[in-house]
């Protein structure tokens, strides 16, 4: 695909001069009028705009940083007839790439075109490059996506790594709040101490506060010997409360004081015990709901929910289920000592439109399953559970299929083969000889049937 130079000059002959010079390398628009140019600019992307200096009763200089501000990635070349130092260096100054004085030497611009899109195209290879770095570090702690849904959770996380601050992460079951909760703690200054986890929802009340602060020996019948608390095994480290919405609202006011004062009291003792730890809660549940309906008290509620994190369902998020399919096949892979190598475009399309009540770990026993069913390297339809594969999807494909030989049917094979040289340029971006390449024919033979089809 063609690089796009966008070109603002109130000269209208400098413009047709530029867009006639540069049309057969660049896909190029013009603009004699600034605010037409910054309309378009933002109406469409360009990869690089020459910008005149003076245009009508507009300074350069500010439409440059209007560019700048719209879109930093771009690239800019000021063109003026009024050079000179100190208007070449406010604009360098502000983000312009290269300067260029009239009349227009034609190579010195081509040079300079080229050039601010080599460090373009570098700047963003390297912002790819330190986003696929972050993403695989974080893909060490499970968490697998590059969707701009998970990518804000990878930006929450890079936040609230080396801080201290309560963090509270909500989504529905199976979309792996745990997970980041552990990314918290294991990419940031804490972690090299305890990450302790306790479900709130799994323990019974009345064990619940001994497992969270310790108890002395005799405290009840079972109590042979002192027991420390999660909160004390997990000093200097992170405490994650997982489904804090089912915790009883009498030890939700002792927590209340964890958060306010960094201390507590085991059971049994008069004791009062300092803490350094971090608490990360996590719940599916709205808890501003709870705290309406009594069950959640409101101070605790803004003392957890200092920070949000949402974790969106995989339903929001179905860009991502490729990358997940080839981490659990690798991960039950190596489980089940068995090599799947790929997925069928019908399995896939499949796993794509399922909506996942269970989220991320409904997602992995269907790879699990198929992995088990599969009798060779290959993930098929048939390997899939049932609750995913359905029959729409062969109704669908059997009646697109048969619609589809109906029409050809009708078509006479001129008809069918302009169809296919028509698509097969579009693929190809125009461009003939690749195009020739994919039919199986001649440059020379493409270039009359193009001229015979009228599809110049």
């Amino acid at each position: 695909m063609r690089n796009k130079i966008l070109i603002i000059d109130d000269e209208l002959s400098t413009c047709t001069m530029l867009k006639l010079a540069l049309r057969g390398k660049y896909e190029v628009k013009y603009a004699t009028d600034a605010i037409e140019g910054l309309s378009m600019l933002k109406a469409e992307r360009f990869d690089l705009v020459l910008l005149d200096l003076i245009i009508g009763e507009h300074d350069g200089i500010e439409i440059l940083k209007e560019i700048k501000d719209y879109d930093g990635d771009v690239a800019v070349i000021m063109i003026t007839a009024f050079g000179n130092i100190k208007s070449s260096v406010e604009a360098i100054k502000n983000g312009a790439f290269n300067y260029l004085s009239k009349p227009i030497d034609m190579d010195e611009l081509f040079v300079f075109i080229e050039q601010a899109l080599r460090v373009k195209n570098l700047s963003a290879e390297i912002l790819y490059l330190s986003d696929e770095l972050k993403n695989h570090r974080f893909q060490d702690h499970g968490i697998i996506g590059k969707s701009a849904a998970i990518r804000k959770v990878y930006t929450m996380i890079e936040k609230l790594k080396d801080v201290d601050t309560t963090v509270t992460i909500t989504g529905e079951s199976g979309t792996g709040k745990e997970l980041v909760a552990r990314a918290i703690h294991f990419t940031g200054k804490r972690k090299d101490k305890r990450f302790v986890v306790i479900n709130c929802a799994a323990i019974p009340e009345n064990l619940l506060e001994g497992e969270l602060f310790g108890y002395k020996r005799g405290t009840f019948t079972g109590a042979m010997q002192d027991k420390k608390g999660k909160f004390e095994v997990a000093d200097k480290g992170t405490v994650f409360l997982d489904e804090i919405g089912d915790m009883q609202l009498n030890l939700q006011s002792k927590l209340l004081r964890v958060l306010q004062y960094k201390e507590y009291t085991p059971l049994g003792s008069n004791e009062v015990h300092k803490t350094d730890v971090r608490i990360i809660a996590a719940t599916n549940k709205d808890l501003e709901v709870l705290v309406k309906e009594g069950s959640f008290r409101e101070d605790l509620f803004y003392r957890l929910n200092v920070v949000n994190i949402h974790v969106p369902p995989l339903r929001e998020r179905k860009e991502d289920i490729p990358l997940l399919c080839q981490h659990f096949i690798e991960k039950f892979g190596r489980e089940q000592n068995k090599r799947i190598n790929k997925i069928t475009p019908d399995a896939m399309e499949a796993l794509m439109s399922y909506d996942y009540p269970g989220n991320i770990r409904q997602l992995a026993n269907f790879i699990e399953h198929a992995m088990i069913i599969s009798n060779g390297d290959t993930i098929d339809i048939k390997d899939l559970p049932g609750t995913v594969r359905g029959t729409l999807h062969y109704e669908q494909e059997e009646s697109y299929e048969k619609k589809f030989r109906e029409r050809l049917s009708r078509m006479s094979i001129k008809e069918i083969e302009r169809i296919a040289i028509e698509a097969t340029l579009e693929k190809n971006d125009g461009k003939r000889g690749p195009t020739a390449k994919d039919l199986g024919i001649s440059i020379r033979s493409l270039h009359n049937k193009i001229k015979e089809y009228g599809l110049v």
